[in-house]
């Protein structure tokens, strides 16, 4: 009933938001109120009441150019793939210029993994615009659970990682070749469904970035850690797990909903939020717009979030939190098929592997995400490396000023020197696109005969049913 009941309270609220804006225009406007005492005082007011009393929905990428060499470079959003519960995401790069053009072509591909742990892919703007100066970027876009109708089946850990392999599978069969970067969460599955293509001697992506991940979660445990470890896997169950509304496509579908994983991001750091909003407040008095508008787009990103499936979100707390499969070694991961695979990332050859982690995470400890180093055995000396990130905190290792100045030179080089152009497809420089799919599907590599039969149903498989 918890997540009925937030419904009904946030269709009360939804008058008085509304209300509470149209107030603070008003008063704020040249032809209303603006020019009686207090008046801007009062907008202000209005403006935060309505700012914490609205519904956030899901955020837009919104980039449309990125400089490539000096160039204004076209960028167009394109669901390359579309599953049940997520999108492959492209963000195409155009340009009329040759020079720009062939320099497009051969840059690497990267297939950047999002997190799906509260928020939208969008959190990762930042990362995804600043990578398309130098990269062919697609993106793991995860859909919100309670959009997703019963009929299409459960989403489970091991749909998760079959949805990585199906991606990556694809980005080999246009390109050749690839790159992958995890951030946060997927470090773990990411790390899985390469081991897995490894041990069926798939090929392999060129290189994996893992970015303040909990690959070994026993180490340096912050509260996140600690909260899973503490409370026992039917708390989870009992207390965090609801059904979806009646209101929406997913009803009936067990989640987490997205309201009681934002209350847990705002309690972990209570005072940084209510500073932040009374700041906010003060830059509307004195008409910092500047700031305000910072405010505004930093918490229209933070206070969207989504519903994760149940069954994903309890088998990640066990597998990952509570079990430490991956570290123990005791991982079996179910295929499409219905085959149980064990883990093993020490099968792991010709794929390059940067960990980076933030000095001052409190999500993802010191040493959880270098902990991949540990367990890669089989990856050359040179073909491992480790970056920490002085001064940042989790968010800081893909977004903002650190990402840009620190760690993106560090992952731009790493992905360019385990890069192989030489084994991608080039297109024709006849076309402002950065490629063309007939040229892609010439040039794809072949795989081991074990993978090949995997690789023909890649892009058709759906979550199990209820059976599963």
């Amino acid at each position: 009933m918890l997540y009925q009941l937030y419904e009904a309270q946030r269709s009360l609220m939804e008058p008085f938001a509304e209300f509470a804006q149209a107030t603070s225009k008003l008063y704020g406007s040249a032809a209303g109120f603006s020019q009686l005492p207090m008046a801007q005082r009062v907008a202000a007011a209005y403006d935060l009441v309505y700012r914490l009393g609205k519904d956030y929905v899901k955020p837009e990428f919104n980039i449309k150019t990125v400089e490539v060499d000096g160039t204004d470079v076209v960028v167009q959003e394109i669901v390359e793939l579309e599953k049940p519960f997520c999108e492959l995401r492209r963000f195409k790069r155009f340009t009329d210029t040759p020079e720009t053009l062939d320099t497009l072509k051969g840059q690497p591909v990267v297939l950047i993994v999002a997190p799906l742990s509260g928020h939208y892919a969008t959190l990762l703007r930042d990362t995804v615009r600043t990578m398309l100066k130098d990269h062919k970027v697609y993106i793991t876009d995860w859909k919100n659970a309670r959009l997703v109708p019963l009929a299409d089946g459960e989403f489970h850990l091991d749909d998760y990682i079959n949805y990585i392999e199906d991606f990556i599978r694809h980005l080999q069969s246009s390109y050749g070749n690839c790159h992958v970067m995890s951030v946060c969460q997927p470090t773990v599955p990411v790390l899985a469904a390469i081991s897995l293509m490894a041990s069926r001697g798939e090929q392999v992506p060129l290189s994996m970035t893992m970015m303040g991940g909990p690959i070994d979660a026993r180490k340096s445990p912050t509260a996140v850690n600690n909260l899973a470890t503490n409370k026992s896997f039917e708390w989870f169950e009992n207390n965090v797990i609801f059904r979806v509304p009646e209101n929406f496509p997913g009803a009936g579908r067990r989640v987490y909903p997205g309201f009681l994983q934002h209350t847990g991001f705002v309690a972990m750091n209570p005072d940084r939020h209510a500073k932040s909003h009374f700041d906010y407040f003060k830059d509307l008095l004195r008409g910092d717009d500047a700031s305000a508008e910072a405010h505004r787009a930093f918490y229209d990103e933070y206070n969207a979030v989504l519903d994760m499936d149940a069954d994903y979100y309890l088998e990640t707390i066990r597998t990952v939190f509570q079990d430490f499969s991956l570290v123990h070694g005791t991982w079996d991961v179910k295929s499409p098929e219905g085959t149980l695979e064990r883990v093993r990332p020490q099968d792991i050859h010709g794929c390059a592997l940067l960990t980076v982690e933030g000095e001052l995470d409190d999500i993802s400890g010191s040493g959880q995400t270098r902990a991949a180093h540990e367990l890669c055995t089989g990856i050359a000396a040179a073909g491992q490396r480790h970056y920490e990130v002085q001064g940042a905190g989790h968010y800081g290792i893909f977004s903002g000023r650190r990402w840009r100045e620190k760690v993106y030179p560090e992952v731009k080089s790493f992905i360019l020197q385990h890069d192989q152009p030489n084994q991608r497809a080039r297109s024709s420089k006849a076309v402002s696109a950065e490629d063309t799919v007939p040229a892609r599907k010439a040039a794809a590599k072949p795989r081991a005969k074990a993978a090949q039969a995997p690789k023909a149903a890649a892009t058709s498989r759906r979550p199990r049913s209820a059976a599963h």
